[in-house]
């Protein structure tokens, strides 16, 4: 893989990489760096998951399995989606977080936390 490759050509672990650090240098060129603190950062990635969460406060749950049906939904849950992974990415490369890493890891305790042992059971969730 290089540099003269489009972005869809590249691995997925090298976009993340790549939006990472111009998100770093979009930050760094207007002079946010002072500002974009863990807590900073942790406070806006709650903000904006909260504007995603506005979008489908009110729906049913089979409105909400069609909102990216309408061009303009889809489009207000496509920007708040990059809002809230830019805000996560920001805050992983402040804090030294690899968030495949992370992810990685995360997935593989709850496999060990929540064994396959017969049908599933859609009402437990990895959250309980």
């Amino acid at each position: 893989m290089n540099e003269t490759q489009g972005p869809a050509e590249r691995r997925p672990d090298q976009r993340l990489a790549l939006l990472q650090r111009r998100l770093a240098e979009f930050a760094a060129a207007r002079g946010w760096e002072p500002y974009h603190t863990p807590k900073n950062l942790a406070v806006a990635l709650s903000v904006e998951a909260a504007e995603l969460v506005e979008i489908f406060q009110w729906l049913t749950p089979e409105q909400s399995a069609k909102v990216m049906e309408k061009p303009e939904s889809a489009h207000r849950v496509a920007d708040e989606v990059a809002d809230v992974l830019a805000y996560l990415l920001q805050f992983c490369e402040v804090l030294g977080v690899d968030v495949l890493d992370a992810l990685a890891a995360k997935i593989e305790r709850n496999e060990l936390r929540f064994p396959v042992a017969g049908p599933p059971t859609p009402n437990r969730h990895s959250s309980e």
